[in-house]
């Protein structure tokens, strides 16, 4: 299995050393305006030549997590349509810009690029700047949503891997549910002093 983590962000680069760690296969999906010599990128640069554009880094790899910001999700957008999807898995791990209607999920843009294509919602409650959201290392969770198909077990198994507990929100529709928990912990941390806070579900 190998996967493709696209956007050079922290989140994208953490989780990618987590799934190399373990031994999977990975490959890194990055802008044409992307710092590869840049302190945190560099190592993974020239020790694995894990680093391509955007659609070279999708067409090698079975299941994509997008994990780029948002004012680069139209470029990633624009390479996933030339790329034959087949048997692949997307899993969208981003927070869009919060608006009174949350019906403005990335996961909605990626099945418009991709109809047909089982598309997943997974590890946004971390966030692109993960880990320096959570210094402590206190998220043990990561939601996920998806429609009931079998791959939906695969991106489970992909969040367990790594030494996250995974935690099924449902059908596809709950991914604007999972963003607005995300803002709303960012709401919460931009009220106190440089606190950060996350949610955690209690099972009674």
């Amino acid at each position: 299995m190998k996967i493709a983590l696209i956007g050079g962000t922290s989140l994208s680069n953490t989780l990618g050393k987590k799934y190399m760690d373990i031994g999977l296969s990975v490959v890194f999906g990055v802008g044409t305006d992307f710092d590869t010599d840049s302190p945190d990128w560099k190592v993974i640069n020239r020790c694995f030549n894990k680093i391509c554009p955007y659609e070279s880094a999708m067409i090698q790899a079975e299941i994509i997590l997008f994990c780029c910001p948002n004012e680069e999700f139209n470029e990633a957008l624009k390479a996933l349509k030339k790329v034959d999807l087949l048997d692949k898995i997307l899993v969208d791990c981003t927070n869009n810009q919060y608006q009174d209607k949350l019906k403005c999920s990335n996961v909605n843009r990626i099945m418009k690029a991709a109809p047909g294509i089982p598309v997943f919602k997974a590890f946004n409650n971390l966030g692109i700047d993960y880990p320096l959201s959570d210094s402590l290392g206190v998220i043990k969770e990561v939601y996920f949503c998806g429609e009931n198909v079998p791959e939906k077990i695969r991106v489970k198994r992909l969040i367990e891997l790594i030494g996250f507990k995974a935690i099924d929100a449902g059908q596809l529709e709950n991914a604007t549910l999972l963003e607005a928990f995300y803002h709303l912990g960012k709401q919460i941390s931009g009220l106190g002093a440089d606190s950060n806070y996350q949610f955690k579900l209690v099972s009674l």
